[in-house]
């Protein structure tokens, strides 16, 4: 495995699409420089507008508290305007 790649391939279920998760930004702004549409609004990981379901794949958040109870961490959920890839990653779609 090379660690030296910047990215992690990423992808939304089912059929959304693919993109590059890059490892220095947030899953959502790959996700918009991919051209794929999510639902966002803050951007600091408090509304919850961007609230979506991890598929597989691991994330991680710069900042203590992402805005997610235990609960939700427990069952994917993920907030992609804060959260970075670890791995490669795969997203359930919010429009499906």
């Amino acid at each position: 495995m090379n660690t030296d790649i910047p990215f992690f391939n990423a992808r939304i279920n089912p059929d959304g699409g693919s993109f590059d998760a890059w490892k220095s930004q947030s899953l959502l702004d790959s996700l918009e420089q991919g051209g794929l549409r999510w639902p966002s609004s803050c951007r600091s990981g408090t509304c919850r507008t961007c609230i979506g379901q991890l598929v597989s794949g691991q994330v991680h958040y710069e900042m203590e508290w992402p805005g997610l109870t235990a609960e939700e961490k427990a069952e994917g959920c993920v907030l992609p305007c804060v959260a970075r890839p670890l791995t490669d990653v795969v997203l359930q779609d919010p429009f499906a």
